[in-house]
């Protein structure tokens, strides 16, 4: 999901939400000095102190940015009238093959709604489920994507993190008022999220609501990068040789490594946090040095490095199985799209992302992690990290993340997907309540042949700027073409990407618009096209840098003077890795 920062429009200040409770992953994010994400990544935080800095340095207050932010005036959503009334017949027999499943769904009479601060994550999934729809903060269509509410009275707070965007909406009278509306009488309406914590849950209770995630105290356990390695371990899934440990000095590292048989080219990782931003290499005391207050007397896994490609990958754990989505590659670090070093910028999916062996190896590893994580009382959705030894061969387990990720935008629109039912769908069959039979094995069989079938790509373009601009004007969300002469031009509003048929075709997801401001690390938007944006060795393509410069053209803006006692902005807001 893509999760930026929280606009400004109004009003005093005020907090978003009682104080949490510092626990171990808030209390490392805190002194990382790390957004709250998910990897996917990149972790959605609020940097408020660039609006307020440029608010400030404008001469007017943010409050004065209220009256023009609105969406378009729109009908208002009511219950669909084959579901709104009259008893749900009884299912005379469990689900037992993939064509009663769809037909389940096609029928749904349970609303459900994915919460967040905009719809990126599982955009696209209405397609398949009915009654399937979007609560955002960001609404990137302005009134007219008929699934996707967004309130209109957003008065300006001071958000942290994701789970406090996603709290503040759920207490939001205008969003509780839209639920009811479209709850049939007798029905529970569920809710999904990527970012969520015990408050969230305790809202749902309060409200209602059925919360259809693992709990939120699972889900900080096996966040915790030592947890995801031991745990791996315990089932014959490797890591990158590593040792974890605590170390309180530069010889004591030292001499842990070579323990291990590390050598002295070290990667260092803490528990918690995103891994763009609490990952760190060092060969040398001096290199050591910089980081020392992050790594020392806490617990750090030490790893040997490695020449490797990262490789993404989604599944879902069911009753029956994990099932497993397609391997992709991941876009990373690219300075045109992200201001940070190593940070997630996107996926790529293709035929060659793996060879048939490698593949094989890495879904049976994937199938094995995550039927260990049933044994800790874990199902549904979860993505992993694998990394491909490019001198070796070699397989390992990079990390997990127990949540809905960014890569999902594009595992919904695989042949895999359109053959049975996107990925998303088995983890809401697991929540539904119903009795089914899956043949997992079979399922994960056709998946794999299925692979060679799709290009999908998609990148998150930040502004990457040290700088902060008021938005003039920026590229609605719709479908882009390549003209007769080779210019990206905007073609027509569309709702999703799902029907891009050629690389002569994008579709942008805005995030940031008029009224907004950019800041270094803001997400201006999501691109999604078909064909791949990196070269075999890694960089971006000639297609792709022709389509991040074509929508950076189509902004202009207005650069908005520092003020003199303004901090440095480092605010980056992506989701979900």
């Amino acid at each position: 999901e893509a999760t930026p920062a929280a606009k400004k429009p109004a009003a005093p200040r005020r907090r978003a939400a009682a104080k949490k409770p510092a626990t171990p992953r808030r209390r490392a994010a805190a002194k990382a000095g790390a957004k709250t994400s998910a990897k996917a990544a990149a972790k959605p935080a609020a940097k408020p102190a660039a609006k307020r800095a440029a608010a400030a340095a404008a001469g007017k207050p943010a409050a004065s940015r209220a009256a023009n932010t609105g969406p378009l005036p729109v009908a208002v959503p009511t219950l669909d009238p084959e579901t709104a009334a009259g008893p749900v017949p009884p299912l005379a027999h469990g689900l037992r093959n993939m064509s009663e499943i769809r037909h389940f769904f096609r029928t749904n009479r349970t609303p459900i709604f994915f919460v967040g601060a905009s719809a990126f994550n599982l955009l696209g999934l209405d397609r398949w489920v009915r009654g399937f729809s979007y609560i955002t903060y960001y609404d990137s269509w302005r009134g007219t994507h008929p699934r996707v509410f967004s309130p209109i009275s957003k008065p300006y707070v001071d958000f942290q993190s994701g789970e406090e965007i996603n709290n503040w909406l759920l207490r939001h009278h205008e969003v509780r008022a839209h639920i009811a509306r479209l709850t049939p009488a007798g029905e529970k309406p569920k809710i999904a999220m990527v970012f969520f914590d015990e408050e969230t849950e305790a809202i749902c209770a309060e409200l209602g609501y059925d919360l259809i995630l693992p709990s939120a105290e699972l889900r900080e356990q096996l966040d915790s990068k030592m947890t995801t390695t031991r745990i791996a371990e315990s089932v014959g899934v490797p890591s990158v040789p590593n040792v974890i440990t605590t170390v309180g000095s530069w010889s004591e590292l030292v001499a842990a490594a070579e323990n291990a048989g590390l050598g002295d080219d070290l990667v260092i990782q803490t528990a918690y946090g995103d891994s763009g931003k609490t990952t760190y290499f060092v060969t040398d005391e001096r290199g050591f040095d910089k980081i020392a207050d992050e790594v020392i007397d806490t617990e750090i896994k030490v790893m040997k490095r490695i020449n490797n490609r990262p490789i993404a990958v989604e599944a879902v754990l069911t009753r029956h199985g994990t099932v497993v989505g397609p391997f992709m590659t991941e876009i990373t670090g690219h300075k045109e799209l992200t201001p940070y070093r190593g940070g997630w910028a996107g996926n790529e999916m293709f035929p060659g992302v793996l060879d048939d062996a490698t593949r094989h190896k890495a879904m049976s590893m994937v199938r094995t992690l995550g039927d260990r994580l049933g044994q800790e009382g874990y199902r549904g959705f979860f993505e992993v990290d694998v990394l491909l030894d490019t001198d070796t061969g070699d397989v390992y387990l990079g990390e997990l993340n127990p949540r809905i990720s960014g890569a999902s935008a594009i595992t919904n629109v695989t042949a895999g997907a359109y053959a049975d039912v996107p990925l998303f769908v088995f983890h809401l069959l697991e929540y539904s309540g119903v009795e089914f039979d899956l043949d997992v094995d079979e399922i994960n069989e056709r998946w794999e042949e299925l692979a060679s079938a799709d290009v999908w790509s998609h990148m998150i373009i930040k502004h990457t700027d040290d700088s902060v601009e008021h938005i003039d004007v920026a590229p609605p969300t719709g479908r882009y073409l390549f003209d007769l002469h080779g210019r990206l031009a905007f073609s027509q509003g569309d709702l999703d990407w799902h029907l891009l048929g050629s690389e002569s075709e994008a579709f942008f997801l805005r995030i940031y618009g008029p009224g907004d401001y950019r800041w270094k690390g803001a997400d201006l938007g999501i691109l999604v096209t078909k064909g791949r944006l990196q070269t075999p060795g890694g960089r971006l393509s000639i297609r792709a840098r022709h389509l991040i410069d074509s929508i950076r053209a189509m902004y202009a803006t207005t650069v908005v003077p520092r003020a003199a006692d303004a901090p440095a902005v480092d605010a980056g807001v992506t989701d979900s890795k």
